[in-house]
């Protein structure tokens, strides 16, 4: 179902060079809003390491955030060391698709990371990359985000129970 991640994982730091090499990942394109940073824009402990780390074995990153607010997405890139595109329009494809012609590298050799199922994931899976789903960092979130949430919670309800049944537990 587009609607299911690939992964689906507690925060961005769980993210693994091992997991990226498994499924033949060579870049990442990253979310912004609640997958980097919060609602007030401190980005949690342990992110810019996590990004040193992967990028220092050879994995390429580029932010592709729907925010209009460049300043905001500007200053994560920055942190991190990474291009971005703002106003991405996720899940159209153009934005994902920029995002891979950045790093240079082919959609199905990206994986998207990022909290939301009808922006990231949807975009991610439209686009023929691969999907990983993290928590939001909190539950402060602008209000068109906060309607979608139930939403995207049940379907987060339906994919564990079918990875459940598909292990046998």
């Amino acid at each position: 179902m587009n609607l299911y991640p690939k992964i689906y994982l507690k925060k961005v730091q769980e993210i693994t060079y091992q997991m990226l090499q498994e499924n033949g990942i060579l870049g990442v394109i990253l979310d912004v809003d609640n997958t980097l940073i919060d609602y007030y824009k401190n980005m949690p402990e342990g992110v810019q390491k996590w990004c040193e780390n992967l990028k220092k074995q050879g994995i390429k990153f580029c932010i592709a955030s729907n925010s209009n607010k460049k300043e905001k997405v500007e200053m994560v890139a920055n942190k991190l060391d990474i291009p971005y595109i703002y106003f991405a329009k996720k899940p159209l494809k153009r934005g994902l698709r920029k995002a891979c012609t950045i790093m240079q590298i082919e959609p199905e050799k990206v994986a998207v990371v990022g909290d939301q199922i009808f922006t990231d994931i949807l975009g991610a899976n439209r686009t023929g990359m691969y999907s990983i789903l993290v928590e939001p960092i909190e539950e402060k979130d602008i209000f068109i985000t906060l309607i979608k949430r139930p939403i995207e919670n049940y379907i987060k309800k339906k994919y564990e129970e079918k990875n459940k049944r598909m292990k046998g537990e």
